[in-house]
């Protein structure tokens, strides 16, 4: 199949996608294509506009409750206020246990304040519900890391790079951990 009707295929696709209803979060029929889309040639910033524009998805919910206890989450993080981010995201996974994004930024709150075991179970979590989540993933290398299990953290770093192939931090990682991995059954 020719190169561009590929592309072709792939623009006409993104642009049904877009004119369906948004489902919001991690169900939302606008993903296929943009993950799709981190796969074709193009610039780094090209690349970076669709993950950001992949992170924006995962942010967005239908309760327009959930997307302002998002946003306060968001600002108590931002405002280093770790208790208050941990209150505000686990009253969202209660209210909301479908919502893999608010998951993961309980896992990444949680991996701030240094506790690992539960970083770790919203991580699983998040990835059931995703498991494209490449944020996850590489939280999930970080925790590996954390725990010395490099071949865990080499393995997670990899799987978000299959996801998503213009990540810097796992890609960095990767090389920090091949010769210590890479000869060894994994």
């Amino acid at each position: 199949m020719p190169m561009g009707f590929l592309r072709l295929a792939m623009a006409a696709g993104l642009l049904l996608a877009a004119a369906l209803p948004a489902a919001a979060d991690q169900n939302d029929p606008r993903l296929d294509g943009l993950f799709e889309s981190l796969h074709l040639p193009g610039s780094a910033e090209r690349a970076r506009q669709i993950e950001m524009q992949i992170w924006s998805i995962w942010m967005e919910a239908d309760d327009p409750q959930w997307e302002a206890l998002m946003q306060r989450g968001l600002a108590a993080m931002h405002a280093r206020d770790l208790p208050a981010a941990l209150a505000i995201y686990t009253d969202l996974v209660q209210r909301a246990p479908g919502f893999a994004e608010a998951w993961n930024k309980r896992a990444t709150v949680y991996f701030l304040m240094g506790e690992i075991k539960a970083s770790l179970a919203d991580v699983e979590r998040t990835l059931a519900l995703e498991p494209r989540h490449f944020g996850a993933l590489a939280g999930a290398g970080q925790i590996n890391l954390q725990r010395g299990l490099l071949r865990g953290a080499y393995l997670a770093f990899h799987r978000a790079l299959e996801i998503n192939p213009h990540l810097k931090g796992p890609q960095m990682f990767i090389e920090m951990l091949r010769d210590e991995v890479e000869g060894k059954p994994l």
